[in-house]
């Protein structure tokens, strides 16, 4: 009698396609891998209003699901409506305190309105204007896996997280998070499973250490 197959979401990260995913491969006789994209927001909707449109593209119950960096904010507002046997986010945050100066600033100030929509509209300089020059190198990489250059997508979706308001981390989430973690810094970050060398990119650059520990991550009871 063959094993129940476990069925896993997994969410990319802001404007990122399912393609970061492309080297995450879990036993297939144990596991079945679904991939979930962005979708546009309707005007002024609230993320949880957004969690609950995407919760039409899940079609399995008692699932794994699990968010990279907004994506893990997102995939944490989906739980809050369907019933998940492991909630998982990586290189993300589980509450508005594990935020960043920068980013908590920003929402003070109301920055992230300020952002002309030609900056929004070119990944490229967003980039450079939200986390700084630095991330140029792993910019080409990124922009390999850009799926939404939407500038009314990357308005909300900046918006959303910057002001993001979920004060507590749910009961039970397991965050995966790297060291070297300059989006998210893991100074921010307390309760998590810490990958040394880990990047805000360690899906991608990472994935060895995710196929071998997630299998034991999602079955651990």
């Amino acid at each position: 009698m063959s094993e129940e197959i476990i069925h896993v979401y997994l969410m990319p990260g802001m404007a990122a396609s399912s393609k970061i995913f492309e080297y995450i491969k879990l036993p297939e006789n144990q596991f079945k891998i679904h991939y979930l994209e962005w979708i546009l927001p309707l005007k002024n909707e609230t993320i949880s209003a957004y969690a609950l449109r995407m919760t039409k593209h899940i079609v399995h119950e008692n699932i794994v699901l699990m968010g990279v960096s907004f994506g893990g904010v997102l995939v944490q507002e989906i739980s809050k409506y369907i019933k998940v046997r492991k909630l998982i986010i990586v290189s993300s945050v589980k509450s508005a305190q594990e935020l960043p100066k920068k980013m908590i600033l920003a929402k003070t100030t109301m920055a992230y309105k300020l952002l002309p929509i030609q900056l929004v509209s070119n990944i490229e300089l967003f980039a450079k204007y939200a986390f700084g020059s630095n991330i140029t190198k792993r910019l080409e990489l990124y922009k390999k896996y850009l799926s939404v250059n939407d500038s009314s997508y990357l308005s909300w979706a900046i918006k959303e997280m910057v002001c993001w308001n979920q004060e507590t981390r749910l009961a039970d989430i397991i965050h995966i998070h790297g060291d070297n973690d300059v989006v998210f810094p893991i100074k921010n970050i307390s309760n998590c499973i810490t990958v040394k060398g880990g990047t805000h990119i360690m899906i991608i650059n990472k994935y060895k250490w995710f196929n071998e520990n997630l299998p034991c991550i999602i079955l651990k009871n």
